[in-house]
C-alpha cells in the first residue's frame, strides 16, 4: 500500500481532447474514465477566474481527474476555458468576462451529451460557479455542484431560474472565504428552496489543505453508493505527476 498524496496519479483512461464552440473556437480538454468500468456518474468542471490563475489544472479539480476514477468510479472532464493557459495546453480567445464563455459550457455539455457520459454533474470553483449559474440548466445535467461561490457575475435572477427549475444545488462555502461566507451564503441562496449550504470550517477560497474534503463531499452528492472517507492509500499502480506548476499557493488572492 502506497500513500496517496496531492500528485499522486491513479490509473484510468485519460484522453485528450478539443472541445470545439459554437462561436468557432477550439478548447483544450481532458476526459479521465474508470480504467475497467463504466462512469456511474460525471464531473463537468469550470474552472476559476483565468485572469488569476484559474485554469483546468487548478488544483482540486487536478486532483479530482487524478484520484475519482479509481476510488469512486466517476467521470472527470475538464477544459480551459477561452484563452485560458495550463501545461495541458492553451484554448482559443479571449477571457469574455462570462459572456462568451457561455459557448464554453455549451461545448462541454454537448461533447458529454454526445459520448453518452452518464449522471452528469456541473461542478463549478469561484468563477465557475458563476457560470453553472448562469449557463448550467441544460437537459444533460442532473444538478450542480457550487465551491467558494463569490456570485459575482450572476445574479438573482439565475439563481431564481434555478429555484424554479428544482434541480439539486449544493454549495460549499468556506468558513474563511474571501468573497461569500457562510451567514451571507445561507442569505443569498434562501430563494433557492432545493439548494443545499455546507459551511465548511476553517476552510478558505482555495481550498489549499481541504481539497480531500471537496472530493468527498462531492462523491457524496454525485455517487452516494461509494462508501466514505474516500482511501488515502493505494495498492495497485500509481504515477506521480509534475507537481511544481501547479501550486495554488502562487495564486493572487483576487479570484
Amino acid at each position: 500500500m502506497s500513500a496517496i498524496r496531492a500528485n499522486s496519479v491513479l490509473p484510468a483512461r485519460r484522453e485528450q481532447l478539443t472541445l470545439h464552440t459554437g462561436d468557432g473556437l477550439d478548447l483544450v480538454g481532458e476526459l479521465a474514465l474508470p480504467a475497467n468500468r463504466e462512469p456511474v456518474g460525471t464531473l463537468v468542471c469550470l474552472h476559476p477566474l483565468p485572469t488569476h490563475g484559474g485554469m483546468m489544472d487548478s488544483h482540486v479539480f487536478r486532483k479530482a481527474a487524478y484520484r475519482l476514477p479509481a476510488l469512486a468510479d466517476l467521470g472527470v472532464l475538464r477544459f480551459n476555458n477561452r484563452g485560458t493557459w495550463s501545461q495541458q495546453g492553451r484554448s482559443e480567445g479571449a477571457f469574455d468576462n462570462a459572456i462568451g464563455e457561455r459557448f464554453d459550457v455549451m461545448a462541454a455539455l454537448e461533447y458529454a451529451d454526445f459520448y453518452d457520459l452518464p449522471n452528469v454533474w456541473l461542478v463549478g470553483w469561484s468563477f465557475g460557479t458563476d457560470l453553472a449559474l448562469m449557463y448550467g440548466l441544460d437537459p444533460v445535467v442532473q444538478g450542480a455542484i457550487l465551491l467558494s461561490p463569490p456570485l459575482r457575475f450572476s445574479s438573482p435572477a439565475d439563481l431564481l431560474r434555478w429555484a424554479e427549475d428544482g434541480r439539486p444545488l449544493v454549495a460549499l462555502i468556506p468558513e474563511f472565504d474571501d468573497y461569500l461566507r457562510p451567514a451571507q451564503a445561507y442569505e443569498r441562496f434562501a430563494p433557492v428552496h432545493q439548494a443545499r449550504v455546507i459551511a465548511v470550517p476553517g476552510a478558505k477560497h482555495l481550498w489549499v489543505g481541504d481539497a480531500e474534503r471537496v472530493l468527498e463531499q462531492i462523491v457524496e452528492v454525485v455517487a452516494p453508493s461509494v462508501p466514505l472517507p474516500l482511501p488515502r492509500e493505494w495498492d495497485g499502480p500509481m504515477e506521480m505527476a509534475d507537481n511544481r506548476v501547479y501550486n495554488a499557493k502562487n495564486w493572487p488572492t483576487s479570484q
